[in-house]
């Protein structure tokens, strides 16, 4: 009797205290979950808060700014300029005592500015002096799809390329880099990158600063961040765009400074950077006139505060400066609609300054700039014959990724087109077009802004953002040979973000794609 007793006394206290267990149980998995909300949310918190750089107010500016030589050349009896540019390794000490491993042409790092004038034969002896292959791309420059420097136009380790073409489109500020398919960004990020200038008559008789590295200075503006003393290469956490450095060089040269004896300074802005977007303004807000875009002079001048330029874009802005002062040239916030995460994590939120100016106690008078620049030299669109839409996200350009051997259309050579390229990605891309330059017809539906009415070859697109192109192609035909376009933030055109295209004859076809390599 007193066993039934007790059995029945332990199940009931066994049916009491079950549910307590459970409650304990479940008064722990609540706490635990909240300790690891709590412990994610101080990660998202700190990793969100680390995300941002800005070197603003903090640059002592104590390098003087190293201008990029104009390179040697000479005419050869046909008339033809030659230039001569040597692919090489190198060290560089950017900071005293670190020596950085680096790439360059005809020296350590970057390398000399090309200059020629429109109507001139020009040829460039190139020798690859790298331990792996690579090529060099005439960027913004209309020329043969055979002499392009695309990723068809490989120069093996220790071979020699020698593309010859002849100027023919207005003066502008193109620039030169690497372009072999699927290691863009690593070639450039190294250092292999320089300007080629293009002067033609009528930029001549303008009134705009001319003397170059005095008061129209070259102005490559990349970022970098150092381990010990070499680059990092490594992208953080969520830079879907690739690569952002914490810090910055201006031709090579960290925390610049120019001192300048002229009241106009030209600034000729490159964007050398693989995956950051500058927005350039200077310090104190002051205006300055944006007297050029990719491929050329605007018509007349665009007064701004502030002007975006994504990788690859170049812009020429000419600053009045004061005797005895000092202003920085900025970058500040990108205004672009980019999303709370994805400005932060995308570079959007990061603040620099880039380049000191001092202006000496006597200034030099300079003219006025003129009301008028150069006609449009890009199509309007009226007479454009088709239109194509180019649909941009990390898969490819219309859901492909690149392929070498696939030509994805033909143009007609003579013929003007419009392409709408669409950035369907909740990143932000940009799009560059090989040998031509374009007009910017539409941001949206909206007329496109000062800084995107002059010619160009490259533009930014946030993300869901339309623009409407009108591209002409002049030629020379070459059904076997594309040209390319592309994303310009290097590392997702190294993932896959480019198609290629051939100019033909009225009724010709595309043929088939043929890999030329140096000798």
């Amino acid at each position: 009797m007193r066993r039934r007793t007790r059995d029945s006394y332990r199940r009931c206290m066994n049916s009491v205290s079950r549910p307590r267990r459970w409650r304990r149980l479940f008064v722990g998995l609540v706490s635990f979950v909240l300790v690891l909300l709590v412990v994610i949310g101080g990660c998202a918190s700190w990793i969100y808060v680390d995300a941002a750089v800005s070197t603003v107010g903090r640059t002592d500016f104590h390098n003087e700014l190293a201008v990029p030589p104009l390179a040697e050349s000479r005419i050869e009896p046909d008339g033809t300029r030659l230039f001569e540019l040597d692919m090489r390794t190198g060290s560089r000490e950017f900071r005293p005592g670190q020596a950085t491993e680096t790439w360059g042409f005809n020296g350590d790092y970057l390398g000399p500015t090309l200059r020629a004038r429109r109507g001139e034969q020009v040829r460039v002896h190139v020798r690859n002096g790298l331990p792996e292959a690579s090529t060099v791309h005439w960027h913004g420059m209309h020329l043969p799809a055979a002499m392009d420097g695309g990723p068809h136009q490989m120069v093996e380790a220790g071979a020699t390329w020698t593309p010859q073409w002849t100027v023919d489109q207005p003066a502008a500020t193109l620039w030169y880099h690497p372009h072999p398919h699927g290691a863009t960004e690593d070639h450039v990020r190294r250092g292999l990158a320089g300007m080629f200038l293009l002067d033609d008559d009528l930029t001549e008789t303008l009134p705009l600063p001319r003397n170059y590295g005095v008061d129209d200075l070259p102005v490559i503006v990349q970022d970098v961040t150092f381990r010990g003393a070499r680059f990092e290469d490594t992208h953080r956490i969520f830079r879907e765009v690739g690569f952002l450095g914490e810090q910055t060089m201006v031709n090579g040269t960290l925390a610049p400074y120019r001192e300048v004896g002229d009241e106009l300074i030209r600034l000729r802005l490159l964007n050398a950077s693989t995956a950051r977007v500058y927005t350039f303004g200077f310090d104190d807000a002051r205006a300055f006139s944006l007297v050029g875009t990719d491929g050329g002079l605007l018509d007349r001048p665009a007064t701004l505060h502030e002007l975006p330029l994504s990788p690859g874009e170049r812009a020429e802005i000419v600053v009045r400066m004061r005797p005895g002062e000092r202003t920085v040239l900025r970058s500040n916030k990108l205004d672009a609609g980019l999303g709370f995460w994805t400005q932060r994590f995308n570079g959007g939120d990061d603040t620099f300054d880039l380049l000191e100016l001092r202006a000496a106690a006597t200034l030099r008078p300079s003219p006025a700039l003129p009301a008028t620049l150069a006609p449009a030299s890009t199509p309007d669109g009226r007479d454009s014959v088709t239109e194509r839409r180019f649909e941009l996200d990390l898969s490819g350009i219309n859901g492909q990724p690149m392929a070498m051997d696939r030509i994805d259309f033909a143009v007609t050579r003579g013929s003007t087109e419009t392409w709408i390229v669409h950035n369907r990605d909740g990143m932000p891309h940009n799009f560059h077009i090989h040998d031509v330059q374009f007009r910017v017809l539409a941001v949206g539906d909206e007329a496109p802004p000062a800084h995107l009415t002059g010619p160009k070859d490259t533009v930014f697109l946030a993300p869901d953002e339309t623009v409407r192109l009108a591209v002409r192609f002049d030629g020379p035909a070459d059904p076997d040979t594309p040209y390319m376009y592309h994303c310009h933030l290097l590392w997702h055109e190294d993932l896959g973000m480019m198609g290629q295209f051939v100019v033909v004859e009225p009724g010709g076809a595309a043929g088939r794609p043929q890999h030329r390599h140096g000798h």
